[in-house]
């Protein structure tokens, strides 16, 4: 190993400083650091990479560089490995969910060994122990109650379900620690190579974590790359008195054993209506605030069609409403211990459960001390490699800029495992499905027709109520809707929106329709098998030329 100070001339902004880092971390060995201010690089190097070879790859993006007398020191590996040019690559990586995995076990394939870093009790991040595997257990549960009470069938009697949310509760968190078990902890168990450290990391420089443990120790963490996978916590909107309140998060309303008999929902997102509607349909009275309307960042179409659905369901639904503050007193009556005052009435209710947001855990890692960038919010910017600002340092999942689906974080730790361990790999969420698992489904791909217009695209476009897609039909189901925007001139699908029984499930084609440039007229000409719901693209992308009532059954 060695190492040696440069000095480089030419820089103009820190762009350019970033810029050599992302050239020359990625190659083996290889670690730089940039100070523009100073016009200073220190270069420490681990295996066969000449000091001539990699100025050279410098000066091939404009700049003069000249080595200085002084040394810089040595970055220590931990004492269990050997310095030797035949190291192994050492990924440190903070959190232990989805992408923390996904990119440890990629880096280990690479040939490289982890560390670990978590200050949670149990390992497996936010999906697997609090969000959707739990949520969609509890989801499924009330659509069943929901199907005893309320379906379409005359010949089947309807009967009001008996509901003991204990034991829903127990079985949903056996399932939860079985697939924790499976997913990580066994995982972390039959990999020698990945190694954990309990306690709370915190950068001490661009090179070092600080991991401090509850009993007041710590340990300190050197490692050549770096990803900060630490996710999202739910927000906590300022309501004047609100805090010291037990309201709930959706962590809280996922194990509760007992149901509310009125729950005011704070939100109007994914996660708030999901909840809302399994509560609702469990037995709870659901009444839901929504800042402006439901879906807000989604096509109008979407919230509408939702909240005539949720409003024949029995949910009282205020749109444009906040909650200007509350009250809670632990002394009422049982009919309500919370009062929530908005502009136009006060409501009591005996559970307040606000979802209103996630946003990343970042507060408490001293990125300042690494000198990494983060939006307003506190998301940690990344581009489309996962690196961030600082060459060696990646980030994945809901602690960055990107959309926040575990889908994503996983995509994300992957790719940046193999950007660290010298491959290349980018990000491209030009085609990620979005599924919100309400009933109906919410599912989009794509662009809708007021982000084509955004970026200047004319669109054509077409929406296909469900009454005529046959499957609906077969199954009495028919809220909703297929809609399928174009681009006017050449025909080729950019996006799609869908509400619909099983939207979930339909949309992956309609991204990979989309990811392989089909027109409206090349999916409108495929066989779809019948009756499925997904054949309603089909049907959708044939109502741009023709009148789908007018057809047959299957007709191709």
């Amino acid at each position: 190993m060695w190492s040696r100070a440069l000095k480089i001339e030419g820089m103009t902004c820190p762009t350019c400083a970033s810029g050599i880092e992302k050239a020359l971390n990625p190659l083996k060995g290889v670690h730089i650091s940039v100070s523009y201010p100073d016009a200073k690089a220190d270069l420490t190097v681990k295996g066969s990479a000449t000091l001539e070879s990699l100025i050279d790859k410098i000066e091939e993006k404009g700049y003069k560089v000249s080595p200085l007398n002084d040394h810089v020191p040595v970055i220590n590996t931990p004492t269990s490995v050997k310095d030797s040019d035949n190291d192994p690559l050492h990924v440190a990586v903070i959190g232990s969910g989805s992408a923390a995995f996904a990119c440890s076990l990629r880096a280990i394939e690479e040939g490289a060994r982890v560390t670990l870093i978590e200050r949670e009790p149990v390992i497996g991040g936010t999906c697997v122990n609090v969000g959707c595997v739990p949520s969609k257990i509890m989801i499924r549960a009330a659509q069943i109650a929901q199907h005893q009470k309320a379906h379409a069938f005359k010949g089947l009697k309807k009967q009001t379900p008996v509901i003991n949310r204990a034991d829903l509760v127990a079985q949903q968190q056996a399932r939860v620690d079985e697939l924790r078990a499976a997913k990580y902890e066994d995982i972390l168990e039959a990999k020698p190579e990945m190694q954990m450290v309990r306690g709370d990391a915190r950068f001490a420089d661009p090179h070092t974590l600080i991991v401090d443990q509850k009993n007041g120790d710590y340990t300190e963490v050197k490692a050549d790359r770096f990803l900060i996978a630490t996710g999202s916590s739910a927000a906590t909107p300022p309501i004047p008195g609100l805090a010291g309140t037990p309201y709930w998060t959706s962590t809280e309303a996922l194990v509760a054993k007992k149901l509310p008999k009125h729950l005011i929902v704070i939100g109007a997102g994914i996660v708030a209506l999901e909840l809302a509607q399994a509560f609702l349909r469990l037995g709870s009275k659901v009444t839901l605030l929504a800042r402006h309307t439901l879906m807000y960042n989604e096509d109008p179409a979407i919230g509408a069609a939702l909240q005539k659905v949720l409003e024949s369901e029995g949910m009282r639904i205020r749109t444009h409403t906040q909650a200007e503050a509350i009250q809670y007193r632990k002394s009422w009556l049982s009919s309500g211990k919370f009062l929530i005052h908005t502009p136009h009435e006060t409501i009591r209710v005996d559970r307040v459960l606000i979802a209103t947001g996630r946003p990343a855990n970042t507060e408490s890692l001293a990125l300042d001390k690494a000198g990494i960038n983060t939006d307003p919010s506190g998301a940690i910017q990344v581009d489309d490699q996962m690196r961030t600002n600082v060459g060696h340092i990646y980030a994945a999942g809901d602690c960055t800029n990107h959309p926040q689906f575990v889908y994503v974080a996983a995509a994300a730790g992957t790719r940046a495992a193999i950007n660290m361990t010298g491959g290349d790999a980018s990000l491209d969420l030009l085609t990620m499905p979005t599924v919100m698992f309400t009933d109906p489904q919410m599912a989009t791909v794509g662009l809708s027709e007021a982000e084509a217009h955004q970026r200047h695209i004319k669109t054509e476009s077409r929406t296909l109520p469900l009454e005529n897609v046959p499957r609906a039909l077969a199954n009495f189901e028919t809220q909703g809707f297929i809609k399928i925007v174009a681009e006017a001139e050449s025909g080729r699908l950019i996006g799609m929106q869908i509400i619909a029984p099983e939207a979930g499930e339909m949309i992956q084609t309609g991204a990979i329709a989309i990811r392989n440039r089909m027109t409206v007229d090349d999916l409108s000409s495929q066989l779809f098998p019948y009756l499925t719901m997904v054949e309603g693209l089909k049907l959708c992308a044939q109502t741009f030329t023709k009148d789908v009532k007018q057809l047959s059954c299957c007709a191709g």
